[in-house]
């Protein structure tokens, strides 16, 4: 980890499980997304999510150690992520980014990432 890293700037680890926590809150109850996730517990995708956050903002590289390069696209190759489905993604990550008390700048680098991300996951548009 690098101290100078976003990863510490927000608050480290706490910050990013409280991120995914609050956004997996908003998928469980969601019509769309939530069948998209095929374990029944949302827990193992959480972790996954926050690894692959922290690692990307600086963190631990433990995600790499335990699953190799995230080629996100791949992973999300097997779903059908239209615009509806990133919307969604994307509603339930505005509500967890805003549980956050971050510094505007830091939610905004945050955000940016995070609306690219989702916009770069769509693979259909169909309904």
């Amino acid at each position: 980890m690098r101290p100078d890293s976003f990863y510490e700037a927000i608050g480290g680890h706490e910050t990013f499980v409280a991120l995914v926590d609050e956004f997996y809150r908003g998928v469980a109850a969601d019509p769309v997304l939530k069948p998209m996730y095929p374990e029944d517990d949302l827990g193992p995708a959480a972790e996954r999510l926050t690894k692959f956050l922290e690692q990307y903002w600086g963190g631990p590289t433990t995600y790499s150690e335990e699953r190799g390069h995230p080629r996100l696209r791949m992973r999300h190759a097997p779903f059908k992520v239209n615009p509806d489905a990133r919307d969604r993604w994307l509603l339930h990550m505005r509500t967890a980014v805003d549980s956050l008390d971050l510094a505007p700048l830091h939610r905004a680098e945050l955000w940016d990432y995070l609306e690219r991300a989702a916009h770069s996951m769509l693979n259909t548009f169909e309904d």
